[in-house]
């Protein structure tokens, strides 16, 4: 299977379900994306230049505690190696599941003429806004 893993990157995207401190991010796409591309931003940079701390920089601490730097290496190494490096992304909109925002961009990556679905799943807690999930697909 070409894209086999992508399964290795279905992450923890239901970890905010039950607690009462987390909410969506905004209600509105202007709001989403301004908090959203950001965070994505450090995300895709992390992976290209291999930096586990900026990668996972907004990760809540499940998700941290879920993708290891050691995982983290392995996975990238599998994206470089069958679609290659990321190259350009479209903000398709968003999604709320109970406390969570579903962020959904249409990607490209230089190895791969067929688009990459990234679903990056934000929530709020006190002021901050943390990456409860992310899927590349």
């Amino acid at each position: 299977m070409k894209y086999a893993w992508y399964g290795l990157f279905i992450l923890c995207v239901c970890s905010l379900m039950g607690s009462a401190t987390a909410d969506v991010i905004g209600t509105q796409d202007k709001v989403v994306q301004a908090i959203a591309e950001p965070i994505l931003d450090t995300i895709l940079e992390g992976l290209a230049t291999n930096d586990y701390t900026k990668y996972s920089k907004d990760f809540d601490p499940t998700l941290k505690e879920t993708i290891s730097e050691k995982r983290f290496l392995d996975v990238d190494r599998q994206i470089e190696s069958s679609i290659g490096n990321f190259s350009s992304r479209q903000y398709l909109g968003f999604l709320t599941k109970g406390q969570m925002t579903l962020v959904l961009w249409k990607a490209k990556f230089d190895k791969s003429n067929d688009d990459v679905l990234i679903t990056l799943v934000v929530s709020k807690r006190g002021e901050k806004y943390l990456v409860t999930g992310l899927r590349f697909q």
